[in-house]
């Protein structure tokens, strides 16, 4: 249950004061007000999941990601203005890289690192970037500590500019750590993967994508990120708009302007009230004529107070400073042998009961900022999130708020129930139309799926998913047995980290390791024992579903919408240090846990 302060960099009291940040829920600290108070209030988070669950009992389905015919225009690269014509390639690397994110930047600079010259990223987009190449909406920055998520800033040498660094600052980073690496050289952009084949003759991994290549390739990293594919939720009518419409991660700034001055004259709707449409909507709302912002469920917006980077502070930074953030972050608070003795005495559900009434305490901070920031009382009221801290991605956000109280901002709060209807004028809710000149979609992205637009096949032919329809089985979320050389990053069964790139470092060194201790003992492949695989399916398992928490959550992507699933088909919930460590073991005996040809 974790955010951002504890990492924080020292800067100067006077611009940065102490907000609350990273939040910590002290199972030894009883909370003062009776429990039927927050019984009551846990009682309303219940009522609120469960008529938003009467309205979408069909989970995950509500989505669609398969955007083609009329709504394929939603995936269009607004950013490659002309698609570069190019031979199809049939050449052979050492490693390839679907995606051109974080994921492989980082993993790939590991392996630059130790000695791998032939490295290819396959990216379908026309740059690196990932995330930060595709989601450049207005107002576009990072939601933790900069310091901590923009990786490899010892290497390279830069501390970012603020303490939450703006899109454009970390796409450039992006952009930097692919020149230090060189990593443009081989790289194949406004590419698409479509097919990832074994081939067990040669021991090498085929690699067909949508421009007609056939490459192949050592070893293959599945780096296409954990909110990579943009979806929209199934409202009956989208195709008849008349108007224009984009999704978020598709920003149309050549109908909007640079700047927005295009919507001083426009009405815009938006769709979604989740982290994009948070930054985007203050941005709109000030430019355009008028701002329609159709709420399903509210976010829980925290304080940002972001701040520059102290100078001295940065001067003073010694080599090494970001990994030893790191290691503190993943070691976790410290607490002293009493406290543990404490702790261990606390029966589990008072440590449940305790935590919770934190949390709920938490979230009554987050209604009392809406009341206070929100002049009309129905506008406030609509605003206020009716769940437990971190069932729903938390925001952090000082314009959002504020932006309900211009005159041209309009929310219309569904209740739950969602948008239903659209028609070609523009939003339909409970009978009453809205019409709008531009529809902004902030219905997020497909979580987590591995391999998407690619069909990855490994021994006999078996595809990824199909060896994963009668449960998840991997080992650390990124080794499944059957698929020689085959690494997948960001994946389920792996620790989930709010300031992702904490995990994404974690692995991209773990496979880094594993390809060098293959490459150095000329070794041709490395694969899972069935063992290993089913050990970690059994740690998956034993730290999942401890308590009800997924299932009390209200719905949205981090519960997978309120559907029931397999213990094992979700993330390693035993902590971050843990995982690390367990790779740390894992390491020691290579031999034990994979197969070696």
């Amino acid at each position: 249950m974790s955010e951002t302060a504890e990492t924080e960099a020292p800067i100067r009291a006077a611009t940065r004061p102490q907000v609350p940040g990273r939040v910590i829920f002290n199972p030894l600290k009883d909370t003062s007000k009776p429990q039927e108070y927050y019984d009551e209030i846990k009682q309303k988070f219940a009522e609120a999941r469960d008529l938003r669950l009467s309205y979408r009992p069909d989970g995950r389905a509500q989505y669609t990601s398969e955007l083609t015919g009329a709504l394929a225009k939603y995936e269009v690269d607004p950013h490659a203005e002309t698609i570069v014509d190019r031979a199809p390639i049939t050449d052979t690397v050492e490693v390839i890289l679907i995606g051109g994110g974080f994921s492989a930047l980082l993993t790939a600079a590991r392996l630059r690192e130790r000695g791998v010259e032939s490295i290819r990223i396959v990216e379908r987009g026309s740059d690196v970037g990932g995330t930060w190449y595709w989601n450049r909406y207005p107002g576009a920055a990072c939601d933790v500590s900069a310091y901590d998520y923009m990786p490899l800033l010892d290497e390279m040498g830069y501390v970012p500019g603020s303490f939450y660094a703006k899109g454009p600052e970390i796409f450039a980073h992006c952009q930097a750590i692919a020149k230090r690496y060189d990593l443009y050289d081989l790289a194949v952009f406004q590419t698409t993967v479509t097919s990832t084949a074994w081939d067990a003759k040669t021991k090498l991994w085929t690699v067909g994508t949508d421009r007609g290549d056939k490459m192949t390739a050592r070893f293959v990293i599945v780096a296409n990120g954990t909110l990579s594919k943009p979806k929209l939720s199934k409202i009956a009518g989208m195709e008849t708009f008349q108007g224009h419409s984009f999704h978020t991660s598709r920003f149309d700034y050549k109908y909007c302007g640079a700047d927005l001055s295009n919507l001083k004259d426009k009405v815009v709707g938006i769709i979604g009230t989740g982290a994009s449409a948070v930054q985007i909507i203050p941005r709109v709302g000030r430019a355009a004529k008028e701002l329609y912002v159709f709420q399903r469920t509210p976010s829980a917006i925290d304080i940002r107070d972001d701040t520059p980077t102290d100078p001295e502070w940065a001067a003073s930074l010694k080599p090494g400073w970001q990994e030893e953030r790191l290691a503190k972050h993943m070691k976790g608070p410290q607490i002293s042998e009493e406290d543990k003795a404490a702790l261990a005495a606390l029966p589990r559900e008072e440590k449940i009961r305790r935590q919770e009434n934190q949390n709920i305490e938490h979230m009554m901070r987050i209604h009392r900022r809406v009341e206070e920031v929100v002049k009309d009382k129905a506008t406030a009221e609509a605003l206020k999130p009716w769940y437990m801290h971190r069932c729903k991605r938390p925001c952090y956000d000082d314009e959002y708020l504020p932006a309900f109280n211009l005159p041209n901002v309009h929310l219309v709060d569904t209740d739950g129930k969602g948008i239903t209807e659209v028609n070609a004028r523009g939003v339909v809710f409970e009978g009453k139309e809205y019409p709008v000149d531009v529809l902004i979609y902030a219905t997020g992205f497909e979580v987590q799926v591995t391999g998407i637009y690619n069909d990855i096949r490994g021994e006999n032919g078996l595809e990824l998913n199909e060896k994963y329809a009668d449960g998840m089985r991997t080992v650390f979320g990124i080794h499944s047995a059957g698929y020689p050389n085959l690494f997948i990053m960001g994946g389920y069964q792996a620790s989930f980290q709010f300031n992702l790139t904490f995990m994404l470092r974690t692995q991209g060194a773990h496979i880094a390791e594993c390809i060098k201790y293959v490459r150095e003992r000329n070794y041709s492949t490395i694969d899972a024992t069935p063992e290993a695989e089913q050990w970690w399916v059994d740690e998956v398992i034993r730290h999942r579903g401890k308590t009800n928490r997924n299932k009390e959550c209200t719905p949205g992507y981090y519960n997978f919408e309120g559907e029931e699933n397999r213990r094992q088909d979700g993330n390693y919930n035993g902590g971050f240090y843990q995982y690390f460590l367990h790779m740390e073991e894992v390491r020691k005996d290579m031999e034990k846990h994979f197969r070696f040809a």
